[in-house]
């Protein structure tokens, strides 16, 4: 079983922002397997790379189509994407400086992200979709 499952109430436009989600969970997936057979390390790196530069265009993605849309809490969301960003971005300069728990926090920032952001916040959006 996986670390973290894909659940239909994450679901939020049917198209290209679950598939970005969905990729969001392999990488927790893929984070959480490595880290439990001892390879969390190895692999923290190329994790950390990929997710950072898949966040910021997905939420450039994300943004703009809230801003088509006129989506009236954009300011909030963009507030939880820049801390989101910045968490990762910090947990990237702590794996730089040596840090060996890098994996393991990082583990713990995307099961939160997907848990709560999602859960919650793109919630909104996906509300917001159904009314439009």
């Amino acid at each position: 079983m996986a670390y973290f499952e894909w659940a239909k109430d994450m679901e939020i436009d049917g198209g290209a922002i679950d598939a970005d989600h969905h990729r969001l969970v392999d990488l927790v997936n893929d984070l959480h397997t490595a880290t439990s057979v001892g390879e969390g390390q190895a692999v923290v790196a190329d994790i950390l790379a990929s997710l950072i530069k898949y966040t910021k265009t997905h939420l450039k993605t994300e943004e703009e189509l809230m801003a088509r849309m006129h989506f009236p809490h954009m300011e909030g969301h963009q507030r939880g994407h820049e801390k989101f960003i910045e968490d990762l971005l910090s947990l990237e300069k702590k794996y730089q400086n040596g840090s060996i728990t890098v994996a393991s926090q990082l583990s713990t920032v995307l099961r939160d992200w997907l848990s709560l952001h999602i859960r919650r916040n793109d919630k909104e959006l996906h509300q917001y979709f159904k009314r439009g």
